[in-house]
């Protein structure tokens, strides 16, 4: 009888630290969704559809680049990289394949002058470009895999057009908010964080 009674309080405890183990799993994996939006969706796929396995490197993106803080640009670079983004537009219309590879170099200067990795470690920007600007990231990546390989006009026309969206986040002001909760490796709420506009480190903000 007494064996029983352990056999049945032991398959209990087992049962109910598998629920708590899938509980806190899905629990994180909203969490990461909400945080990384569409980036989400794109490392599940890039891992064949294991959820598992993108979780684990969004949540170790977070833990290495999560507590990264921009650093502010001065007006004058900020008109100064304004004026170059429009040159490159201007020479789009002669030189689309030059003018894609311009955007690119130039998007890789600015994210680098932010705070963010240098452009030579290519996926370790894009990597924290992912975890603080999430919206943006699949832009910069269609850019720069469109400056690699090319492709046709309007091919390169649209990879332009995505980019601006960073490239109009890296040089605003203030970061616009996100709509997207700040969350910790876990897919928790971060209590600690404040919100756009009230992060400093040296006058930089995170959005």
């Amino acid at each position: 009888m007494l064996m029983f009674v352990l056999v049945v309080v032991a398959l209990v405890i087992v049962t109910m630290a598998a629920v708590l183990v899938i509980g806190f799993g899905q629990r994180r994996g909203r969490g990461l969704k909400k945080r990384f939006g569409p980036e989400y969706e794109h490392v599940v796929l890039r891992h064949k559809g294991d959820a598992d396995a993108a979780e684990a490197e969004l949540g170790e993106r977070v833990k290495r680049h999560g507590a990264l803080k921009e650093r502010p640009l001065s007006a004058e670079a900020r008109e100064g990289y304004a004026a170059q983004w429009v040159s490159i537009q201007a020479e789009f219309i002669d030189s689309p394949s030059k003018a894609v590879s311009d955007a690119d170099t130039l998007l890789s200067r600015l994210v680098e002058d932010r705070g963010f990795p240098p452009g030579k470690d290519y996926d370790d920007q894009v990597a924290a470009l992912s975890v603080h600007h999430s919206d943006h990231v699949r832009g910069y990546r269609d850019l720069h895999t469109t400056a690699q390989n090319h492709g046709t006009t309007q091919e390169m026309r649209e990879a332009m057009i995505r980019a601006r969206g960073l490239f109009i986040a890296m040089t605003a002001e203030r970061p616009a908010p996100s709509g997207r909760p700040h969350l910790d490796h876990h897919g928790h709420r971060d209590p600690q964080h404040r919100g756009p506009g009230r992060h400093h480190r040296k006058g930089s903000t995170t959005s």
